[in-house]
């Protein structure tokens, strides 16, 4: 089986597969317009998938749950992503599809399935690294006060930093304050 390239886990080349940009909510946090922010780059809903099979034998509709989830319900991918996606897990021999009693069918990863995991974790890791990350901020920014305050720091530093002429002594002042602040934090019990 071949791993998956470089260029596919940093969503390089064309804007993915089956869907694989669509977010909830339609645009993405922050942005005003225009394309929507890829929730996932080209192959990395693949990896998550396969992932997911590696602990446990699904269904189509438990593994949209189990992204839902994983995200903290910032992204749900639809039917019309998720299915193509696994039509494409198994065309490759990646899964194995099984009709049930009642017409469900169960998905299950193959041995070239968790090879390919394998040779990808690497970029498995960096995918719930940012995936992590972007929760937290979620969190932070959940609460309307904590959500000002960030802004209004992004706005000044913005305003100061990108905007204007600053001098390297300016900078620094700039840099000690910011890490003053963090280490004050880092203190609080």
């Amino acid at each position: 089986m071949r791993p998956f390239s470089g260029s596919e886990y940093r969503g390089h080349g064309h804007r993915g597969e089956h869907g694989e940009c669509e977010h909830r909510g339609g645009r993405g946090e922050g942005h005003g317009g225009g394309r929507r922010q890829r929730f996932f780059g080209h192959g990395e809903l693949r990896l998550v998938i396969l992932s997911i099979l590696k602990e446990s034998a699904s269904h189509g509709y438990e593994l949209i749950k189990a992204i839902e989830s994983l995200t903290q319900g910032h992204y749900s991918p639809s039917p019309g992503v998720i299915y193509p996606t696994l039509d494409l897990l198994q065309d490759q021999g990646l899964i194995t599809v099984q009709e049930e009693d009642g017409g469900r069918k169960k998905i299950e990863i193959t041995a070239d399935g968790r090879q390919m995991l394998d040779e990808n974790q690497e970029p498995l890791d960096h995918i719930h690294a940012r995936l992590k990350a972007k929760m937290i901020g979620h969190e932070l920014r959940r609460n309307p006060q904590m959500k000002r305050a960030l802004d209004n720091f992004k706005a000044v530093l913005d305003l100061k930093v990108n905007q204007g002429d600053i001098s390297d002594a300016q900078l620094k002042q700039i840099i000690g304050v910011i890490d003053r602040a963090a280490l004050d934090i880092s203190q609080l019990d």
